[in-house]
């Protein structure tokens, strides 16, 4: 399957309509669909919140491109919430947040395993296993709070295990940074994976923000607030990996081919009829914002848009377990850190990220005590409901003794 997204012409602007009966539409199902139906909805959410911040930003600094970057706004708004609202209701922030790092380590890991440059690839198995020991620092947190078992989000495409500790993740600002792709000779879709991943996690790092305060559990509030920091750092370094030489109508066309390389893998893949042709929508809408674009730079910048486009995407992202490339890459990188634009053996750390992580866990690190003890095993919710009813009969023969 290809598309020609130099042929493929989608939707007008003038033409894309919603009502507010199918924006606020029915949900997926938590435990009937399938785990990455809640992948896909979480991801396109992050690359439409993304869509609409990089519009903002640009029209604070482009007066001439205000009116069409509002029109192509409001459409992409009313796409994020039609999207959002996809999340059932019976599904806590706390599985939500599991269904976060699922989104993060699966499409991390295909964009990391297929990602052409050598060095950025790196840099997104560096923080593919951050993420890896958010989700196991975040599984312990539901296990202590509800005695739930994450898999049953995670529907055991996602090993529950450490990866690189939380605890040791925090540094500097300087060794966050990372050298940017040559706008002139990076491929086009190194410049897609870096706008992609970078509204991922933005829109991970504005989640746990919002919902970290939420929690009346004093360890789970300092964990969002701890992973929350994380998710700064990592938005810090993807996007450092785009050329900041870009113009913004570059910038605006690259997010732009992003959303359709991103809802066209959405609509290949989806096993929800219904969901499936709100993907197959939305990628025509979003060949109609693309071309847009492209007449915009052809009249702006009296440039071709065919010269920065591929004339069809590679094969789409996949939405799958990648359990063996993540465990043949924990096994092999745990132990790297970050120096300056580097990624380095532990011995060759900055000495400013060691200094300012001993300041920050001076008082201890929410997400060392919230796995204290803790070790992931199938069913635990129902094997430590059997331990406690146990315990509890034990208790009152004692007492009736």
């Amino acid at each position: 399957m290809s598309l020609d997204i130099l042929k493929e012409r989608g939707t007008p602007l003038e033409r894309q309509e919603f009502t507010w009966k199918e924006i606020a539409g029915e949900p997926y199902s938590k435990l009937d669909d399938d785990a990455f139906t809640r992948v896909r909805q979480i991801l396109m959410h992050g690359v439409e919140q993304e869509a609409c911040r990089l519009k903002h930003f640009a029209a604070r600094f482009n007066p001439d491109l205000r009116l069409p970057l509002a029109r192509v706004r409001r459409v992409e708004h009313l796409q994020a919430t039609m999207v959002n609202w996809l999340m059932p209701g019976d599904q806590s922030p706390l599985e939500t947040t599991i269904g976060y790092e699922q989104v993060a380590i699966e499409v991390t890991a295909h964009v990391a395993a297929v990602e052409p440059d050598p060095y950025v690839a790196q840099v997104y198995r560096f923080g593919l296993l951050e993420d890896f020991d958010h989700l196991y620092r975040y599984a312990a947190l539901m296990d202590r709070l509800c005695g739930k078992d994450a898999n049953n989000i995670l529907q055991s495409y996602t090993d529950v295990m450490p990866g690189r500790p939380t605890s040791v993740e925090h540094r500097a600002p300087e060794d966050d940074l990372r050298r940017h792709y040559e706008k002139a000779t990076a491929a086009p879709l190194t410049k897609i994976h870096a706008a992609l991943i970078t509204g991922s996690e933005w829109q991970t790092r504005d989640y746990y923000l919002t919902v970290g305060p939420s929690f009346a559990d004093p360890v789970a509030r300092q964990l969002y607030a701890e992973i929350a920091a994380i998710e700064e750092q990592h938005v810090t370094q993807y996007e450092a990996l785009s050329d900041p030489r870009e113009t913004w109508l570059e910038k605006w066309l690259v997010q732009e081919a992003t959303e359709v390389y991103a809802y066209w893998s959405c609509y290949s893949q989806e096993q929800n009829p219904r969901i499936k042709r709100i993907w197959e929508r939305f990628l025509d809408y979003e060949l109609g914002h693309l071309h847009l674009v492209g007449e915009l730079m052809q009249e702006v910048e009296r440039r071709d848009p065919a010269e920065l486009l591929p004339r069809e995407f590679p094969d789409p992202l996949s939405f799958t377990s990648h359990r063996k490339f993540v465990r043949e890459t924990l096994a092999e990188e745990v132990g790297l850190r970050a120096r300056g634009f580097d990624i380095v053996p532990p011995d060759l750390e900055s000495p400013a990220s060691l200094a300012y992580r001993e300041r920050l866990n001076a008082g201890g690190s929410p997400s060392e005590l919230v796995a204290a003890g803790y070790r992931w095993k199938p069913g635990t919710e129902l094997t430590d409901r059997r331990v406690r009813e146990a315990e509890f009969v034990s208790l009152n023969q004692e007492a009736a003794q």
